[in-house]
């Protein structure tokens, strides 16, 4: 195939390079920002090779590739210069829909998704510069202390601090991108906080003003509101001038003014503000840290597995940067996390050692050393603790008097980092508070797990094996327990038409979704509601739990795989609640679609009863 004629073909029938913003991509289309959708020749789009259909819809004009997608994005941003949105971890069919209207049922559900989102992008980096320094710390602490002083040091303590010092920045993007508009636009207003101009002045500790107007000398580095504002201050800003500027104009004046207009109500307003509602919520969890704080930790840990589940626990965490930068440290949410983690872990190991089935009790133990040693915890809640139903109290006892003990001692994480045994280090001098917390978690919950056991439901006989046998790389198996139904019967066009490609869908008699082939997770979405692989025969595939369901933002659904993990036909990836997805009014009619068969001539079963694993092929 062409990819640079095909490129070329496209651009010239949206409109050409000048009439582009800004081009991204998902998983299956190019998603285009233009200035003035009308330019868009959209019979000339569908009647392209290789162009599997043309959408506009959310202020962006789609050309879905499928298959051709990567390459063909690619070949635009090497030859044209176009701004990049990058790629984006977006749904397959909500964009298709009428976006929710705000309510004000539905106002915090929308903040906090907004506030999540635009905090995650940042969080590895967070991780990541955290980490390097706590490397740095023990350096000084245990080998050299003199070497503190050398410009080695200093240059690599710079860019564990870059991440965040230059927090404004990371979350403007994050923002940016949840709400649609040209990233760079909020990245400017905000990266103007922490320009020397202004730090300058702010240093020199005397009163400055803009237009006439005083400026709050607040220092802005590694903050968090602040940002969260001005992104979305410069998202309707950049809206309203698309508006009012003509055609000709807007290369010009648009992105100048949104810059202008966003980053001086950041210094005036919006910076200020944003600080004042950090102090606010910061305050917040300081008093239930000087009141309660033992009890708030343990209350917090006790009560995560079952906000994990609901996704409840999404509503806390982009809070654990804000403290970490006022007050400076985080006495409450991490190590609740942490020792969450650890009580899971130490569930499954009480329960363990109390069953007599040798291979039960190595699948057990292997569930209970992944979630203490990695802080992987989704398999113990799934595969055992929940399943079971008994040892979801040995988690709560456990969290409680682990969490209770690590906040009486004083365990608090000064850096971000993860929720396991080898993150101990970011509790800094606390660290051994934090070690005693974990060390009674574990042990709490390892007795309580043994003294509640699994119970003797003839029903609840085993566990479930997450892969039941080895497939060739050529199989292809159902992915749930299920009737199989023809792909062109399910109701979503997109699936129906198989402008993604052709498969089979199946009505789900199961909670777990397995991989259907043998090969790389490529993507998944953090909703969990669609996966993808790509086989080791180059065969790519797609799975798409539900109709709709990514209006859910991952209610009802849990991920128990990594983008990027190798998987075998048969291995669970996700598991879903069916009730509650089928209760809030979705279909959670499943479809598998080959999205490229590498030249491959692929017939799959279309009807009949099938269990997981079922080879369709």
């Amino acid at each position: 195939m062409d990819y640079q004629k095909f490129a070329k073909d496209i651009i010239d029938n949206v409109g050409g390079v000048s009439n582009i913003n800004q081009l991204s991509h998902c998983m299956t289309r190019l998603r285009f920002n233009l200035k003035d959708a009308s330019k868009a020749n959209k019979e000339a789009l569908e009647n392209l090779e290789n162009v599997i259909g043309v959408v506009y819809a959310g202020g962006q004009y789609i050309v879905i590739l499928g298959p051709h997608l990567i390459q063909t994005y690619e070949t635009i941003m090497k030859n044209y210069p176009i701004q990049s949105g990058g790629s984006i971890n977006e749904n397959l069919d909500g964009d298709l829909q009428e976006k929710e209207k705000l309510t004000w049922k539905n106002a915090f559900s929308k903040l906090i998704s907004f506030v999540s989102a635009s905090v995650t992008p940042m969080v590895p980096g967070l991780i990541a510069g955290g980490m390097l320094k706590v490397a740095l710390i023990l350096i000084t602490t245990f080998i050299s202390k003199d070497w503190a002083t050398s410009s080695s040091y200093l240059l690599l303590s710079a860019i564990g601090d870059a991440p965040f010092f230059f927090m404004p920045v990371f979350v403007a993007y994050g923002a940016a991108t949840k709400l649609g508009a040209t990233s760079i636009y909020a990245m400017a207003a905000s990266a103007a906080l922490l320009h020397a101009n202004y730090t300058t002045l702010v240093a020199a500790g005397k009163g400055f003003e803009l237009f006439g107007l005083p400026v709050n000398p607040l220092s802005y580095g590694t903050s968090l509101l602040p940002a969260l504002l001005i992104s979305v201050v410069a998202y309707y800003t950049e809206k309203w001038l698309n508006k009012i500027i003509p055609n000709l104009f807007k290369a010009i004046f648009v992105g100048m003014g949104t810059i202008f207009i966003a980053g001086s109500l950041g210094y005036l307003i919006l910076g200020p503000l944003g600080n004042y509602i950090g102090q606010g919520v910061a305050s917040i969890f300081m008093f239930l840290n000087d009141t309660i704080g033992p009890f708030a930790v343990g209350l917090l840990a006790a009560a995560l597995p079952w906000m994990v589940m609901t996704g409840m626990h999404q509503a806390i965490t982009p809070f654990m940067p804000q403290l970490l930068v006022n007050p400076g440290y985080d006495a409450l949410l991490r190590p609740a996390f942490l020792m969450h983690n650890m009580a899971e872990g130490g569930a499954v190991l009480g329960v363990s050692f109390r069953i007599k089935d040798k291979v039960k009790r190595s699948e057990f133990l292997s569930i209970a050393v992944g979630a203490i040693v990695a802080g992987v915890s989704e398999p113990a809640i799934y595969g055992v603790n929940l399943k079971y139903k008994r040892p979801m109290w040995a988690v709560m006892i456990g969290g409680f008097a682990g969490g209770f003990v690590a906040s009486l001692l004083g365990a608090k994480a000064y850096v971000m980092g993860y929720s396991n045994p080898l993150a101990l280090p970011i509790f800094g001098k606390t660290s051994l508070a934090a070690a005693v917390g974990i060390l009674v978690t574990i042990i709490v919950a390892t007795v309580a797990g043994y003294i509640f056991g699994i119970g003797n439901d003839p029903k609840e006989a085993s566990i479930t094996n997450p892969v039941q046998k080895d497939f060739p790389d050529d199989a292809i198996v159902a992915v749930s327990d299920g009737e199989l139904l023809p792909l062109e019967t399910v109701n979503d066009d997109a699936f129906a038409k198989k402008l993604m490609g052709d498969g089979i869908a199946i009505k789900l008699k199961s909670d777990f979704i397995v991989s259907p082939i043998n090969g790389e997770l490529m993507t998944v979405f953090p909703t969990g509601h669609a996966f993808g692989i790509t086989g080791h025969d180059g065969l790519e595939v797609l799975v798409h739990i539900g109709i709709y369901t990514v209006e859910l933002e991952g209610k009802g659904f849990n991920v128990l795989a990594n983008t990027g993990d190798k998987v075998r036909a048969g291995q669970p990836i996700v598991t879903i609640d069916r009730q509650e997805i089928e209760k809030a009014g979705y279909d959670t009619t499943t479809m598998l679609v080959i999205t490229n068969a590498n030249n491959q001539e692929i017939h799959l079963q279309e009807k009949g009863e099938v269990k997981a694993s079922h080879v369709l092929n």
